[in-house]
């Protein structure tokens, strides 16, 4: 199943749909689909594209998607339980691990296990010096 998230890059929903990302930049400029820059990244063609509804429409009616047995939802709401649902660099942090692999997941979590949250902040060379 295939899960199409509020946001995506060329290449995500390049891979989600399994089509080449060159594609994906072509439907973006035919249909005129909602697009934002992607902060931090440099040149005019890394973009994230907002899944509306027309978009899904679009990917169920061509002709490489029409005869799979699709079943591209939307990603459920977020809904804002927690005041960190808000914060910019939570939602990425999600959306990381959304899309990891479930080995990817697994050698994560044994990091996590091994080495705890503060071994985990060293390694990203984010830790709290003063600690």
């Amino acid at each position: 199943m295939n899960i199409l998230h509020s946001k995506m890059t060329t290449q995500e929903l390049a891979n989600c749909v399994g089509v080449a990302k060159q594609t994906i930049n072509r439907w973006i400029r035919e249909q005129n689909w909602i697009t934002e820059s992607i902060p931090g990244v440099k040149g005019g063609r890394a973009r994230l594209i907002h899944i509306t509804p027309e978009v899904r429409d679009f990917l169920a009616t061509t002709p490489k998607l029409r005869h799979l047995k699709l079943s591209l939802q939307a990603a459920e709401p977020n809904y804002s339980y927690h005041t960190q649902d808000d914060d910019p660099v939570w939602r990425k942090i999600q959306d990381v691990l959304v899309m990891m692999e479930p080995d990817e997941k697994q050698r994560l979590q044994t990091l996590l296990v091994r080495e705890g949250l503060s071994g985990f902040l060293r390694r990203l060379s984010i830790a709290d010096e003063s600690a």
